[in-house]
């Protein structure tokens, strides 16, 4: 994994703009939300020292999408959290499970979070099997605005004293 710029548009559209690879958002991204999320990652790196970064894989350096942490506001509390999007001729590889797992180590001992969060729209099996291969644990659903809709999301925590 490594940061975002704004070189990774085209590869990083591939998957937020695929109505297919998007199908648990209201509506896939446009070319200009691409950029705008790349920007606010970059304002991320600066402000918090993470946000998602570029999956790449070591073999062919092929884009696979993104994974990270940023800070997001669940039921009017900034928390930690973990996202993830996988191109979907890739998905199913264990790639994000691995990038997230990842995510997890450095967010408890680089990072000295003691708690980590993920959410996802409820019904998005592939994501909520994700959270719950790399140890989170189900903890409840809210209501969130994505895109402007109010979307029911499930949310995932794991807790540092949880490792190992």
């Amino acid at each position: 994994m490594r940061e975002l710029t704004l070189a990774d548009c085209e590869e990083l559209a591939s998957v937020l703009c695929d109505p297919l690879s998007m199908v648990y958002y209201p509506a896939p991204f446009t070319l200009r939300q691409v950029e705008d999320w790349i920007d606010w990652n970059i304002e991320n790196y600066q402000k918090y020292h993470h946000g998602l970064w570029a999956v790449i894989l070591k073999e062919s350096n092929t884009f696979l999408g993104d994974c990270g942490i940023t800070i997001q506001d669940i039921d009017d509390e900034l928390l930690p959290e973990l996202g993830y999007h996988i191109k979907k001729d890739y998905c199913g590889n264990g790639y994000a499970t691995e990038a997230a797992g990842a995510c997890i180590e450095y967010a408890f001992s680089t990072l000295g979070y003691q708690s980590l969060f993920t959410y996802t729209k409820h019904d998005n099996s592939p994501s909520r099997r994700v959270a719950e291969k790399i140890g989170m644990t189900f903890v409840r659903t809210f209501e969130k605005t994505v895109q402007g809709t109010t979307v029911r999301e499930a949310l995932y925590q794991k807790n540092r004293e949880e490792l190992p």
